[in-house]
């Protein structure tokens, strides 16, 4: 039994070491992560998370990452649903070629795109704005969202619908007050891959932005000063990057259980 228990206590340790040691240095300075190998900080300071929580360039980054993460899920959910639902509900010509094609976007990588987006959006002036990141996120989001969403429908028995129309439910009804309730699960599953695809992506957020909306990530990219790299800077800046996708976890964590409950994750 404790060789049972000690297997997976080494490995969490295992996976959580690089986090230990990101966090450990966020409270180190430059010169003492350079200086050597140290578990802990020899000098406790503060002063990294003190510059990114006074520094508009540097928590604007957060907010302008969290709001165009905060559109593309909620874009890429609303479309999803109605897609996913005739997939499920529905046969017609051609419906699982469609649906193949759909999967087969999320498939591309994403500097594929990053040139004709930036040309598009630089034509039609929504360059350097959420907006412009939420919709170009929306092309590798929607189809997983749509395939996420139409496992969970399709475990919905369609007499439920029947017997909604039979009571004199309208489809809008039945849909808000009946039908999603029953997918509950397969919402928040595909919410919480929407965002954290969108929350880590890097290439087309930095491409499709460059001041006004310019996500954390591309701040991160620019810390170099005369010196070198400031690291410890680097480091509190990826340390409060977690927060966020680890907020998001622990609220759905029981729903993607029951995703990989049911085969959709």
């Amino acid at each position: 039994m404790r060789l049972k228990s000690l297997v997976p206590a080494l490995y969490i340790l295992f996976l959580m070491l690089p986090i230990y040691w990101l966090v450990a240095m966020s409270f180190k300075t430059t010169n003492e992560i350079l200086a050597g190998f140290s578990l802990f900080p020899q000098t406790w300071t503060f002063e990294n998370y003190i510059e990114i929580l006074t520094d508009p360039t540097w928590y604007w980054g957060y907010i302008n990452s969290i709001i165009y993460v905060t559109l593309n899920t909620v874009i890429s959910v609303m479309v999803a649903l109605p897609a996913a639902y005739a997939f499920s509900r529905y046969s017609f010509v051609g419906d699982k070629q469609l649906f193949f094609w759909l999967l087969t976007n999320r498939m591309a990588p994403a500097a594929v795109f990053a040139l004709p987006f930036f040309q598009l959006y630089s034509a039609v002036g929504l360059f350097d704005t959420h907006l412009a990141v939420a919709l170009a996120h929306c092309l590798f989001n929607i189809p997983l969202a749509v395939w996420i969403l139409e496992g969970f429908m399709s475990g919905v028995p369609k007499e439920l619908d029947e017997t909604a129309y039979v009571d004199g439910y309208s489809f809008p009804r039945f849909f808000v007050t009946i039908f999603l309730p029953a997918i509950k699960s397969g919402v928040g599953v595909a919410a919480f891959f929407c965002f954290m695809f969108s929350w880590v992506e890097m290439l087309l957020s930095k491409t499709l932005t460059a001041v006004e909306a310019k996500p954390i990530a591309a701040v991160m990219t620019r810390t170099a000063s005369s010196a070198g790299y400031e690291l410890g800077l680097l480091a509190a800046a990826g340390t409060l990057t977690i927060i966020p996708g680890a907020i998001v976890i622990y609220f759905v964590r029981n729903y993607i259980a029951k995703g990989f409950a049911l085969g959709r994750v």
